[in-house]
């Protein structure tokens, strides 16, 4: 694989509103109970497996100390990441989900503090002859808006845009067997373009934006070998910055400075799928994140760098099971009842920041797809509850992100609003019967059911009527 840097540059909003409907067609409706399921059996740990943690933590009188950072290291993680050790499961009569996990969503991209977003979207017309073009929009302000970036030529389909933190936008296209990288911003009444460089591999995927918000790196998957690229931030165009064995997918940031990148990774002869810690800052020294089972998939889907708290989808229960876990703590991995759910899958896409020091406390948002459709669900580890809400109509589906107050934003676009962001304030876990007086857990401290019920509606608030300092609750 070669890369070339090329010099120079080419030249070539809404308010948000109440929703509605696009003419002609109806909301889909909301997603609501599931059929009833009778409990099967569920498959035993693999052979060989260490036992798994149940959804039924001990006691615990405060966060869990966490080691300081490494050499070099300013953010709470530690260079060279350990194994997180797993303990034993009890009986799990629930019935198993049939759904497969989707894959990732191709909606839109956020900068890591929720600032910009970008998107490749396509101008009306017939279907199959719409012009493809990036967007931007803006989030940090008052009120959100979009601009629009297009060039004398529509884009295909398949390019990738990710947002910088200044405002611009990194655009990879695919020409025969290379990539080419730009960076798009706007110019006067058109839409300027800086070309960054050209790498000669098939195929390349973009990772999340760098926490640092000027760099965006790539992934070139192999079979045997995968290759890091910082295709946006470096001083000579795309270059190669780490190789690692084996097929890697996923890409997740562990820390806020951009140095340590978690990969999901396949060994080259074969066998499960390891999340491993890439270090930047090390020429790309790789080390073990999570080895729950030696035989087990382990898949590392969010972590927040504040907490430390990780989220994991492994099958080393038996089946595939959303758990969590604490970078650095010697407490296992654990796998809630609420998040699995009958014939629907939870993908977790945002995590509440600035709780140092307690993972426990993060608010998570949650994208659930089912046979209606997709949904939000909110859900903390120390409430052990799954809330479910309907997203916003045009919801860009797995897109959001929390405030430090805990309030989730929801971008959405649809035919009344071009450029839309729903708030969503995180509810509280424990709330008393109107009735009895009683909370509704169980009296044993057992978590409810996770039973699919029918979401509350998330309604959108235009920004300009709402306080930049809170949210308004869902009706």
């Amino acid at each position: 694989m070669t890369a070339c840097a090329i010099e120079g540059g080419s030249a070539g909003a809404a308010a948000t509103a109440e929703p509605e409907p696009e003419r002609g067609t109806e909301p889909d409706p909301e997603p609501g109970p599931g059929p009833e399921t009778r409990p099967v059996a569920e498959p035993g740990p693999r052979p060989g497996a260490e036992p798994v943690a149940t959804d039924r933590p001990e006691p615990r009188t405060g966060p869990e100390p966490r080691p300081g950072p490494g050499p070099g290291l300013s953010a709470p993680v530690r260079t060279g990441p350990g194994p997180i050790p797993a303990t034993a499961p009890e009986e799990d009569p629930a019935p198993r989900s049939r759904v497969a996990a989707p894959p990732p969503p191709a909606g839109i991209t956020l900068t890591a503090d929720g600032a910009y977003a970008a998107r490749l979207t396509a101008a009306p017309g017939p279907p199959g002859e719409r012009s493809w073009y990036p967007e931007r929009w803006t989030l940090d302000g008052p009120e959100p808006y979009a601009v629009p970036l297009p060039l004398d030529q529509p884009e295909e389909p398949d390019s990738e845009v990710a947002p910088l933190a200044d405002g611009r936008v990194l655009i990879r296209r695919r020409v025969a067997d290379r990539q080419m990288f730009s960076l798009l911003y706007p110019a006067g009444p058109g839409t300027g373009e800086l070309l960054l460089g050209m790498v000669e591999h098939p195929e390349m995927t973009l990772l999340p934006p760098s926490p640092d918000g000027r760099c965006v790196y790539a992934l070139a998957a192999g079979e045997r070998g995968s290759s890091l690229w910082l295709v946006a931030g470096g001083p000579r165009g795309p270059e190669e910055v780490a190789r690692v064995a084996g097929h890697c997918s996923g890409g997740t940031w562990l820390d806020r400075e951009g140095r340590m990148l978690a990969l999901d990774r396949r060994e080259p002869g074969g066998g499960p799928v390891k999340a491993v810690a890439v270090d930047l800052g090390r020429w790309g020294e790789v080390t073990p994140l999570l080895q729950i089972a030696p035989e087990s998939d382990d898949r590392l889907l969010l972590a927040d760098a504040d907490s430390g708290l990780l989220l994991i989808r492994s099958d080393a229960p038996g089946h595939d099971r959303l758990g969590w876990g604490v970078l650095g703590s010697c407490l296992p991995v654990r796998f809630p009842e609420c998040l699995r759910l009958p014939e629907a899958v939870a993908t977790p896409f945002a995590v509440q920041p600035g709780q140092m020091l307690m993972p426990e406390s993060c608010a998570v948002a949650l994208r659930i797809d089912g046979a209606r459709g997709s949904w939000v669900g909110v859900w903390r580890p120390t409430g052990r509850r799954l809330h479910q809400f309907a997203a916003p109509l045009g919801w860009l589906s797995g897109a959001g992100c929390w405030s430090r107050e805990g309030v989730l934003r929801l971008p959405y676009a649809n035919a009344a609003t071009s450029c839309g962001v729903a708030m969503l304030e995180a509810p509280e876990d424990v709330e008393p019967s109107c009735v009895t007086g009683r909370t509704e857990d169980g009296d044993d401290g057992t978590e409810p059911s996770a039973a699919l019920a029918a979401p509350v509606v998330c309604k959108p608030v235009p920004l300009g009527q709402a306080p930049l300092h809170g949210a308004v609750r869902p009706d």
